[in-house]
């Protein structure tokens, strides 16, 4: 099965980038955009200088429970640089949500208390909440966080949007939002 199919069965359709955006992005951003894949994975993710964005890993199921994700994400961690994914919100009928937020919270990733993501999406035209999860290797603080989520939003999310999709996507100060108060109280509390 090609690596985008196995991509669209798992993830929600909301979710998904085109094929033909994905392709583009591999493509034209080879500097940035790549693709990491084997018979029971497929990994991909933006490197920029400063940071990593993990735009989707999927291990497949009969490869689950035998640390193959642990790898994958042990190789980026080896880059010494923030890594950052977005994850639904745990849905207690889909417990995949929930397996997925532990094996991140597992790998040593929090949750961004002060960064909001809402977003319309194209293929369903109902805003689609994800939540942000960052690994921060030199305790980098959220606001840095949000500002390489909205690099990579306007970079990768919105690449040709209207080209590949026949619209654009909202502008990144309508999708992403930060909460300098509730940062502020992370501090209070530590």
């Amino acid at each position: 099965m090609h690596w985008y199919e196995k991509l669209n069965k798992y993830f929600p359709i909301e979710e998904m980038k085109s094929k033909e955006h994905m392709e583009a992005l591999l493509k034209e951003r080879p500097n940035m955009y790549h693709k990491d894949e084997g018979p029971n994975h497929v990994l991909m993710y933006v490197e920029l200088d400063s940071f990593i964005f993990i735009d989707y890993l999927l291990v497949s199921s009969k490869a689950r429970g035998q640390g193959l994700g642990h790898k994958l994400i042990q190789k980026l961690k080896q880059k010494n640089k923030p890594i950052i994914l977005e994850v639904e919100p745990i849905n207690y009928e889909d417990s995949d949500t929930a397996k997925r937020l532990h094996f991140y919270k597992k790998e040593g990733f929090e949750h961004a208390q002060s960064i909001g993501y809402h977003r319309r999406s194209l293929a369903t035209q109902e805003i689609n909440s994800l939540e942000i999860l960052y690994w921060a290797p030199h305790e980098e603080s959220e606001k840095t966080i949000y500002e390489a989520m909205k690099k990579t939003y306007d970079l990768i999310h919105t690449y040709k949007d209207k080209d590949f999709y026949g619209e654009s996507y909202q502008p990144v100060d309508e999708v992403l939002t930060f909460d300098q108060n509730q940062e502020k109280n992370l501090f209070d509390e530590i």
